[in-house]
């Protein structure tokens, strides 16, 4: 039976995990490709402004002799004016075959880019279908207040919840190359700690409804189960700050985030379709196949 949600759920993870890969590879890693160079770009310029800026000190405090840069001149343009004949028309058979390989080379290691993220999507896939859709599945699928069919899609949302809703409250993703004020030593142990927390919320949530629905009827149960929810953001907002710093524009930096986000939710939503697709049949008729038996049974009797 334990093998049956395992092999259930990494079949589902498979599925997402590609799906997510596909995502990342074709529209999130060419985005982020460009606020990398972005990045590169204000670095480069600020590099360039303090250079200037030491130059022009350092000019205001003296300058070299007359005599030597007259020397220095002549003797530069005979060196550059000889040398310049000997390799000008060596460097320049040399430039058009590396532009072709340059090319060449680009082109194979954005393939293989596109290669690894697919990879890499299908792996992560795997792993989260396997942890909430195989063994978490298996353990909490009665506890879970909802029709067969939908219990996968309330998986998929605490799996949410858990991996990345409750960790975003403190830590939402950033742009790349963004500075933050907390370190990494900081930063992964109160992502571990909002993880647990989101999981904590989720089953409580759970629970709650359950017991309400039994004793005070749907509304209340819908109320008691947004409590924990709102639990986990008040204990957000004691969490230490994280201030994020970064050279691109405030609406270059919103759009990643929402990449990032919508990312996550593809992922979780995919997972719980493919979950959900993936049912066994057998839970399905084995409903309508009870009455059937029992009517079967009956002149067997007499």
């Amino acid at each position: 039976m334990f093998a049956e949600y395992l092999t259930r759920g990494v079949k589902a993870g498979l599925v997402a995990g590609l799906v997510f890969g596909l995502f990342m590879a074709v529209v999130a890693n060419p985005l982020v490709a460009y606020a990398d160079e972005l990045n590169h770009a204000a670095v480069e310029e600020s590099g360039h402004s303090h250079e200037a800026e030491s130059a022009h000190s350092h000019d205001s405090e003296g300058t070299h002799s007359h005599d030597s840069e007259e020397t220095h001149s002549h003797d530069s343009e005979e060196t550059h004016s000889h040398d310049s004949e000997e390799t000008h028309s060596h460097d320049s058979g040399d430039s058009h075959a590396g532009e072709g390989g340059g090319h060449h080379d680009s082109a194979v290691s954005m393939a293989v880019t596109k290669a690894v993220s697919v990879a890499a999507g299908g792996l992560w896939g795997v792993v989260l279908g396997g942890a909430f859709f195989g063994v978490a599945f298996f353990f909490l699928e009665p506890a879970i207040p909802a029709p067969d069919a939908a219990k996968s899609y309330l998986m998929g949302l605490a799996g949410f919840v858990t991996v990345s809703g409750a960790p975003w409250l403190v830590l939402p993703p950033v742009a790349p190359g963004a500075e933050q004020s907390l370190s990494a030593a900081t930063r992964l142990p109160l992502y571990a700690g909002m993880m647990l927390a989101g999981a904590l919320a989720c089953l409580s949530a759970g629970y709650a409804y359950t017991r309400l629905r039994e004793s005070s009827g749907p509304v209340p149960a819908v109320i008691g189960a947004a409590v924990p929810f709102a639990l986990l953001a008040v204990l957000a907002v004691f969490a230490p700050e994280n201030a994020v710093h970064g050279a691109l524009s405030p609406t270059l930096e919103t759009g990643l985030t929402g990449l990032f986000a919508f990312g996550q939710v593809l992922l979780w939503l995919v997972l719980a379709a493919a979950h959900a697709r993936f049912r066994p049949s057998s839970e399905s008729e084995s409903e309508s196949a009870i009455p059937t038996a029992g009517r079967d049974s009956a002149p067997m009797a007499d």
